[in-house]
């Protein structure tokens, strides 16, 4: 009796929730923002550490680069590239690129803020595993953006150039936390070095 109630019930309600979903409020959605991102260009998403330098202050990474954090970012890419596969490179900051992405129909805002939600819960949720004797005294936030470039040159550029960044920084904060270190105030490394 029950599946022949069942037979008879289901199709019925699976009517009623087309038929509420498809209300006369649907039009809502015109009001949407079309953010389709341009066939054909290579997108890379940027994701950075909002206030990263308070946050690693507050929670004592070791300068010039902690192992645990930079393995935490690594995990979260890693992680990141795990969930979405129409991502084939992550560099440093999570970088992300691919040219013949139709991830989300090439919707800025949901790529956007799908990668940037899922890097940031894979920070917290992994966060015990690469500090386990360190309380998260508050949650981190990351902004992102999304980059369009047109042609395999500009993208090369742009490894380039985030290469080039990287080494600079990488340089400067090995000598500068190596001058603190050896007793310098932070004021008189920075002038030092300046």
């Amino acid at each position: 009796k029950s599946r022949v109630y069942q037979a008879l019930v289901n199709p019925i309600l699976e009517d009623l929730v087309d038929l509420m979903a498809k209300s006369k409020y649907e039009y809502v959605k015109l009001f949407e923002k079309d953010d389709s991102l341009l066939l054909n260009t290579w997108l890379v998403v940027r994701l950075d550490g909002k206030s990263f330098h308070k946050f690693s202050a507050a929670h004592h990474f070791e300068k010039p680069n902690d192992k645990n954090a930079l393995d935490l970012m690594n995990q979260c890419a890693i992680a990141v590239m795990n969930e979405i596969n129409d991502i084939v490179l992550g560099y440093g900051e999570s970088d992300e690129y691919r040219k013949s992405c139709n991830l989300y129909g090439r919707r800025e805002s949901k790529i956007l803020t799908t990668i940037v939600s899922l890097f940031s819960s894979n920070y917290v949720f992994h966060w015990k595993h690469y500090f386990p004797t360190k309380e998260l005294l508050y949650p981190p936030s990351f902004d992102g953006r999304v980059v369009l470039y047109p042609s395999d040159e500009n993208l090369r550029d742009y490894l380039s150039w985030r290469q080039a960044d990287c080494h600079i920084n990488n340089l400067y904060n090995t000598c500068f936390w190596a001058l603190v270190h050896s007793g310098k105030t932070e004021s008189e490394a920075e002038n030092t070095l300046r």
